[in-house]
């Protein structure tokens, strides 16, 4: 199945979508491109291989784009690489990437307290980012960390989403959870910097050397991927294989509904020549 997003008509195909017109692509990971096992490895879907190959040798670019962040960028593309999917490592992009650009053009020189594994607290150090010395992120972190956002330290989160597809259902979010806490008793809304974020639009643009509104953003949440893609004026592919599922799409408004809409990855394969 195919369908494009009307103007709140029925749906009625992909052929006005254009992707012949779209010069990169962004792809979502989990439950676009793979399902991630109990094992933490990702198993890709049928068709995913070949999409991929197919737009590297029509001589446009992709990246993939995750809101996963416990470890450095290269090395969850090494990770994929090893399950299968064909991807260097400047193809990989996290919300740690934007972050550390958002934060080096929004408050640079100015320590973090950081809720994140060492080696991304390493990767932001290495970027210049100071770290705030105190505790480890437990609960005295996070009281600590809720006393600064009140009285006005900006709350930077990955994610502010439930969670992404697994094999075997949803995967939480840990970011999100401890982002929560501290932004329930704060009252202090956070600051997305991975998907959806202006942070990460213009982590896409200058990665791929694109305007966003030349690229197509394909994955399988609605909350994070087509939001992204519509924040960057991209056409976006919502992809049925992962967290929305069979979720209804005629009663969101049109300013959040995908351009299109597939089963599977591999039904874009048609579509690229």
């Amino acid at each position: 199945m195919a369908d494009l997003a009307g103007t709140g008509g029925p749906f009625d195909g992909l052929d006005g979508l254009g992707l012949d017109e779209v010069r990169a692509f962004v792809f979502d990971v989990d439950g676009t491109l793979a399902h991630r096992g109990p094992d933490g490895r990702a198993h890709p879907q049928p068709g995913a291989v070949d999409v991929l190959e197919r737009i590297r040798a029509s001589g446009r670019r992709f990246v993939l784009f995750t809101n996963g962040s416990h470890v450095r960028s290269e090395t969850m593309a090494r990770a994929l690489r090893e399950d299968g999917l064909p991807i260097a490592d400047d193809e990989m992009l996290t919300p740690v990437d934007s972050a550390i650009t958002y934060i080096r053009r929004r408050h640079r020189d100015r320590p973090a307290l950081l809720f994140a594994s060492q080696v991304v607290r390493d990767w932001m150090a290495e970027a210049g980012i100071p770290e705030a010395s105190g505790e480890e992120a437990d609960m005295p972190a996070m009281e600590r960390a809720a006393r600064a956002v009140e009285r006005g330290a900006p709350l930077l989160t990955g994610s502010w989403a439930r969670g992404y597809a697994g094999a075997n259902g949803i995967i939480f979010s840990r970011g999100a959870m401890v982002t929560a806490g501290i932004a329930k008793v704060t009252g202090k809304r956070p600051k997305i910097v991975g998907k959806p974020s202006r942070a990460a639009v213009e982590e896409i643009r200058t990665r791929l050397g694109i305007p966003t509104d030349e690229i197509a953003v394909i994955g399988d949440d609605v909350g994070m991927d087509i939001a992204l893609g519509r924040m960057g004026g991209s056409r976006t592919v919502l992809v049925r294989s992962g967290i929305t599922g069979a979720t209804p799409l005629d009663k969101l408004p049109e300013s959040r509904r995908p351009h299109a809409v597939i089963d599977r990855v591999a039904d874009l394969l048609d579509l690229l020549g």
